[in-house]
């Protein structure tokens, strides 16, 4: 796929920082010298055509004081994925779930949720409420022994000077 310099310069603020403000698509033109339709254009059109899987907020949730996380494996049958997935979905302490069914007989587990709280019990909390107000019973907690750094991939440099 090929962009213009605009496009590459437009991409370079995107894959980076997107500007905290409540106009940012707007900052985003008015730095490269662009419209802000310009900007909306060329990540609709990239998200559209699939170049881009995912255009969102990421939150560190640590600086917010949600210092615990887990993410649990469930077993789960297919047939039940889509009624637990949809409720779990709605909590307001889970932040993502997905079905990804497992290739390996040793590891049955096919359902994942990541759960945040403020404490390890707050996560004990949330897997406990989904096992009374679901059909999920059988997990495994994986919990996280270190944050590795975390990037989006860097598609165009700055120019060299």
């Amino acid at each position: 796929m090929e962009f213009t310099e605009k496009e590459q310069a437009i991409l370079r603020i995107a894959q980076k920082s997107i500007p905290d403000s409540l106009t940012p698509y707007a900052d985003m033109a008015a730095a490269v010298g662009a419209t802000e339709e310009e900007v909306i254009a060329l990540l609709s059109r990239l998200k559209e055509s699939g170049a881009i899987r995912r255009f969102g907020a990421s939150i560190k949730h640590q600086r917010t004081g949600w210092t615990h996380n887990a993410m649990v494996a469930w077993m789960v049958s297919p047939d039940e994925v889509d009624e637990v997935g949809r409720k779990a979905a709605e909590h307001p302490r889970i932040s993502h779930c997905y079905y990804r069914p497992s290739p390996y007989p040793a590891w049955p587990y096919t359902f994942y949720t990541m759960i945040h709280g403020k404490s390890e019990q707050d996560c004990l909390d949330v897997v406990e409420e989904l096992r009374r107000t679901t059909s999920l019973e059988k997990y495994e907690i994986l919990e996280s022994l270190k944050e590795l750094k975390k990037i989006s991939m860097t598609y165009f440099a700055e120019p060299s000077e």
